[in-house]
């Protein structure tokens, strides 16, 4: 059955009520040392994701794929900052294009692409979210809290910097002033396990919610999550998912480029986009940082867009409460 006549099938079936999901690829590398993210797109798509998505009744529009904006040379007073012209130039373009699909769809999906688009991704969902008069929340699913700005990294490797720039930090000298911000106490980072000094002393400062993997293995993934959404569900707000690959453990997602061990399980991260799923909370998502590049047989792809699926309303059973 080819996709329109299915998407028809669907309408007949559903009527009217189809949720919309459009995706946009951002295929960028300058963020990162490593190269191959650059294929994340790609691989997402060889992978199934737009037919899975149709499969589970969203009516889905690929979009293609992003472009940057005119690159203009720029230099830092800090020598470790590379690729700067460029992150520029993608975050002006991703956060405008990210604006028109969460203003015309029901869920926009990005797909990555290293971890800087997400300044662009969330700024310009934030503004969508603004326009409705509703808070944008986010939650960060990762092994790094990306809170370094342009003065305080040391690698140089800007996918470290995205929170701080969608939050309204300082520090971001040469970028355009983000479309809206984040209110940090509106963010919340689960599977945290590789935090720089400067990342550490930022997060106290203002305030994000961090569960670390210690959190996690001592009170679960479930109590967590569900007093953040808690939070989400009292002030009516709109929330962002940004799933980044090294939040799994390595041994079951190699393919990226910063692998931190005692990363989540399977069963963990698919629970959370389940919970997710039920809270009807959601309204946009990132997946970041693929490299097929370093991948093994395309298990990380497929388990990435099975996660997705998961998050969308992909089911194995109906789960039904029992007493015994």
């Amino acid at each position: 059955m080819d996709s329109r006549f299915r998407r028809q099938v669907m309408k007949r079936k559903k009527g009217t009520d189809m949720k919309t999901c459009q995706i946009l690829g951002i295929p960028t590398q300058s963020g990162t040392s490593e190269r191959g993210c650059i294929m994340g797109p790609t691989a997402f798509r060889i992978a199934g994701l737009p037919e899975i998505l149709q499969n589970l009744g969203w009516q889905v529009t690929d979009v293609g794929d992003a472009m940057p904006a005119r690159a203009s040379a720029i230099s830092h007073p800090n020598p470790a900052v590379r690729n700067l012209d460029a992150i520029i130039a993608w975050t002006e373009s991703v956060t405008h294009k990210a604006y028109e699909m969460a203003c015309s769809c029901d869920l926009p999906i990005f797909l990555g692409g290293d971890h800087s688009m997400s300044a662009g991704t969330i700024c310009g969902v934030a503004r969508r979210a603004q326009d409705l008069g509703q808070p944008q929340f986010v939650l960060w699913l990762d092994a790094h809290t990306d809170l370094h700005t342009l003065h305080t990294t040391t690698s140089g490797n800007l996918h470290g910097t995205p929170v701080a720039y969608f939050t309204g930090q300082p520090g971001f000298e040469g970028f355009p002033p983000p479309a809206a911000t984040v209110d940090p106490h509106n963010v919340c980072m689960m599977g945290i396990r590789s935090v720089d000094q400067a990342e550490k002393r930022h997060v106290a400062d203002i305030g994000i919610t961090v569960f670390d993997m210690r959190a996690i293995d001592e009170h679960g993934i479930v109590a967590p999550l569900n007093s953040f959404l808690e939070r989400v569900r009292q002030a009516n707000g709109r929330l962002h998912v940004s799933l980044d690959v090294d939040f799994l453990d390595p041994d079951i997602a190699p393919a990226v480029g910063t692998t931190v061990c005692g990363g989540a399980t399977f069963r963990e991260a698919h629970l959370i986009m389940e919970i997710l799923h039920e809270s009807g909370f959601v309204t946009s998502l990132d997946l970041a940082e693929l490299n097929p590049f370093l991948d093994v047989r395309a298990k990380t792809a497929r388990l990435m867009t099975d996660l997705a699926a998961s998050l969308l309303g992909q089911r194995v059973l109906e789960h039904k409460t029992r007493t015994f």
